[in-house]
């Protein structure tokens, strides 16, 4: 359920996607906040500047969080974001800890203001193969042997 106090923070999100645009950037702008509602971190999208296609602020959110936070800080982390999480940046943040995500627009409705939003093409996957020489390198990681 989504609050008025959410919906405070979530507005904050939106202006720093707005204010991306003004910078030339990409719209999308994220923060994380603690419980009491104190902004933790904020980023937006530098996709297109540092030519680099992992530059989403909720990527770059979720990074922050694991690296700074532990693991019983993050859980109680909201991130606010103007657009609901990719595929790519919602692993980032399964992984991070961060315990919820309040979005401003779903995909469905980005991918109606912007269709080209939506035009990832499938990668193919083949696999499992090779398990015997695979496990290898795992087995010596996580279980010394």
């Amino acid at each position: 359920m989504i609050t008025t106090a959410d919906e405070i923070l979530l507005r904050r999100a939106v202006a720093v996607a707005a204010a991306a645009v003004d910078e030339g950037d990409a719209p999308y702008g994220s923060l994380l906040a603690a419980a009491d509602g104190t902004i933790l971190a904020e980023a937006h999208n530098t996709v297109r500047r540092d030519d680099d296609i992992t530059a989403h602020p909720e990527l770059k959110l979720a990074r922050w969080a694991a690296r700074v936070l532990a693991p019983g800080a993050a859980a109680s982390v909201t991130m606010y974001t103007s657009c609901q999480p990719c595929g790519m940046c919602e692993g980032a943040l399964v992984r991070s800890g961060i315990g919820r995500v309040v979005y401003a627009l779903a995909t469905e409705q980005l991918v109606a203001l912007n269709p080209e939003s939506g035009a990832w093409p499938v990668v193919a996957q083949d696999g499992p193969a090779l398990f015997e020489e695979a496990r290898v390198p795992i087995e010596r990681y996580y279980h010394g042997g």
